[in-house]
């Protein structure tokens, strides 16, 4: 029955064989066990229940969360010419019976539905009288409570099937699932452990980015400037904060969309339609957007907002690169979105058991943002998969900034929570670190511990970052609920006794540290006055005293680097900026400029390069750079674009140079994915893109 399945993916899909992951899951199903399938966002999961419907005796029910993801999927097989329909609310009384009409006649292969259809009566009776062969349950883990979209609909799907006259087949599927979610649609849905089959989480042609301490709307504007031709995503966690966005953006010029559900009905199907249809580029949308929306060239998705936890921004993220084809996640962090989230969890009417388990599931995204392992890495591990590396191309696989010792800052923060005796969260821990003199340090007494203090030369902000930066690496664990306190670990009790020793990465350094009255500082302030006089405001209206001191001090060269001035804003640059950046560009000209040095952050490729033409492998270059492999194979293709000269032979064999050669001339993609998938196991990522690099460099050496 394999060999069927085979001839009907060539015939009705245009496909010689299956992806990786979809054969077990099909054979499995065709073998008649009920089946779950854990499949990556674009992964093909609906062909390994569509196919196996083709092949049955009888009708498939396919339960489906959205109107739009069913409307989607049979529009597509009847395109194909296999037989589908869908019911839902969107149809009139006389759609529905005729439709009711043609499936007791036996025209469709597959059926569509909404679990709530489930609930209805008639519905329910017809059912009885089909010859259902196959459920097909997708976004199955909407049935587990401890999923990130429970809904309380998926439970009666198990009462549905016990009712029917005949076992159906039962296929499962979804691209997010823990290992708790799993064993719970296993248990609801009757699935043996054996036939669940995890065909990993990793998506490899998804770059991700957190970016903090950026001003987002100017980053996101210039973002889409550089990306203008590429369809995205925005997703906000607020309806308000995406109309305020939409406004912005349309004021801007930017072919831009909106969707939520504060939006009618009309509303959001006409935005919908517009950007699926590529009428517009940009969709603005809560996380009420995007399940089902199977548009693939959607180059990339920009969180605006902290999610919720980790399934849900994986499954958004993963709304990018359907295609294969390289694309961007980039999330912004800030701590007001993390409190926004705890307050919508608090708000919630979900019982205390699993309000328990959102404020976990909040701190482990929390985590993700702080942390500065491989970000990919931290997602896939997330879902249980412990074998995967890094990927090579997230923005902390590509930070170059060198590795420090803080052993000695992180023994400060253990001692000071063991001395609060695990009491207090680390707001507080940060205060009494400080030597805060605040109200609640004095009346619990914390300004009477030894620790006390210790860090009062540096800044809360920067003793909470160090605080978030030991939960997200493991040394400190949080307790659950809404104000959780800070817990050391094993691994911080090692480092207290000095058997362990703790590394990160160095802090980014400003261009170049002055003194903050310096000329620069005392003409930027002259000008200032001079504006003022001639504005007849005072001079703290046109910029306060610190804007201009982190101007001297940054002294920023373009009106990029000018709008991430704390306190300069688009208006005040449309205002007054380009007669600052004049000043700053002139003192800029007369001062002498610091040489930056080989091992500065900017030559870092170079010195990878440089040890590579000295013969040492890549392992042994990341080892002695503490930088990842990864990371040392990007430097080398960056310096050969560069123009450096390298030797490929010592990269790939001309052999396999000869092969992905072979592959390209013969696919209907030159996507890295799709080359990989054809490439097999045998090839890495790294040798196909190497072999890419020297194709690109030999062409552009033929046109120049």
């Amino acid at each position: 029955m394999y060999t069927l399945a085979k001839e009907v993916l060539s015939k009705y899909y245009g496909y010689a064989d299956f992806r990786p992951g979809q054969d077990v899951i099909i054979k499995s199903i065709l073998n008649k066990q009920n089946t779950l399938g854990i499949m990556p966002t674009g992964g093909g999961k609906s062909i390994c229940y569509q196919i196996p419907a083709v092949l049955f005796q009888g009708v498939t029910l396919v339960i489906s969360p959205l109107i739009s993801l069913m409307k989607d999927q049979v529009d597509s097989l009847q395109n194909v010419g296999i037989a589908a329909t869908y019911f839902n609310s969107s149809l009139s009384h006389h759609e529905v019976a005729q439709r009711l009409e043609e499936t007791k006649q036996g025209v469709y292969q597959l059926i569509y539905v909404a679990p709530e259809r489930l609930e209805v009566a008639s519905f329910r009776h017809l059912l009885q009288t089909l010859p259902v062969s196959m459920v097909a349950i997708d976004e199955a883990h909407c049935i587990s409570q401890w999923g990130h979209d429970f809904r309380p609909s998926y439970l009666r799907i198990k009462e549905v099937i016990e009712s029917l006259p005949t076992k159906p087949v039962i296929a499962a599927l979804t691209a997010t699932a823990t290992e708790q979610v799993k064993r719970d649609i296993c248990h609801l849905l009757h699935i043996a452990p054996q036939q669940a089959f995890v065909t990993g989480f990793a998506r490899e042609n998804l770059s991700f980015s957190v970016l903090k301490d950026e001003e987002r709307r100017p980053f996101i504007e210039r973002y889409i400037q550089q990306n203008k031709e590429n369809s995205g995503i925005i997703y906000a966690a607020t309806r308000k904060e995406v109309d305020q966005l939409h406004h912005y953006f349309q004021k801007k010029g930017v072919s831009v969309g909106k969707y939520h559900a504060g939006l009618s009905e009309e509303e959001r199907r006409s935005s919908q339609n517009a950007f699926i249809h590529d009428d517009i580029l940009v969709m603005i949308a809560t996380n009420a957007f995007g399940m089902g929306i199977n548009k693939t060239n959607v180059r990339y998705v920009i969180h605006y907002n902290v999610p919720k936890n980790i399934e849900a921004y994986y499954q958004e993220a993963g709304r990018a690169g359907r295609d294969g084809e390289l694309s961007e996640c980039l999330l912004f962090f800030s701590a007001r979105d993390v409190q926004l989230q705890k307050f919508f969890i608090d708000q919630g009417q979900s019982e205390e058991e699993r309000k328990a388990n959102e404020y976990k599931k909040l701190q482990l995204m929390t985590d993700y943002c702080h942390t500065e392992q491989c970000l990919q890495r931290f997602i896939i591990e997330y879902f249980g998969d412990q074998t995967t590396t890094d990927c090579g191309t997230c923005s902390n696989c590509t930070d170059d900034r060198e590795m420090s010792d803080i052993t000695v800052d992180a023994q400060m923060v253990f001692s000071c929570i063991k001395r609060m005796k695990n009491r207090y969260g680390k707001t507080l821990v940060a205060h009494t670190l400080h030597g805060s003199r605040a109200k609640k340090v004095q009346e619990l007494k914390l300004h009477q511990l030894s620790t006390y203090g210790l860090m009062n030369k540096r800044s809360q902000k920067e003793i909470l970052q160090l605080i978030d930066y030991l939960t997200a690496e493991g040394y400190l664990s949080l307790s659950d609920g809404q104000y959780p306190v800070l817990l050391l670990s094993h691994k911080a009790i090692a480092v207290l006794k000095g058997e362990e020793r703790v590394m990160r990465k160095q802090a980014q350094q400003p261009i170049q540290a002055v003194s903050e009255r310096n000329e620069l500082f005392t003409q930027l302030r002259t000008l200032r006055k001079e504006m003022a006089q001639d504005a007849a405001v005072p001079p703290y209206v046109i910029f306060a005293d610190s804007t201009l001191t982190e101007m001297s001090i940054k002294q920023p060269r373009t009106e990029h680097e000018m709008l991430k001035i704390k306190g300069m804003g688009e208006k005040k640059w449309e205002r007054y900026g380009e007669a600052f950046l004049t000043v700053i560009l002139e003192y800029v000209a007369r001062a002498p400029q610091p040489q930056e040095t080989s091992s500065g952050k900017k030559n870092s490729h170079l010195d990878s390069y440089h040890f590579f033409m000295e013969n040492k492998d890549i392992d042994s270059i990341a080892n002695e750079r503490g930088l990842s492999p990864q990371t040392v194979e990007n430097h080398l293709l960056r310096s050969a674009e560069e123009g450096y000269s390298l030797p490929w032979q010592r990269l790939f064999s001309t052999e396999e140079e000869q092969r992905v050669k072979e592959v390209i001339k013969t696919s209907d993609s030159a996507g890295l994915s799709a080359l990989k998938e054809q490439l097999g196991e045998d090839f890495s990522y790294f040798t196909i893109k190497a072999v890419l690099c020297k194709i690109a460099l030999e062409q552009q050496a033929v046109h120049s």
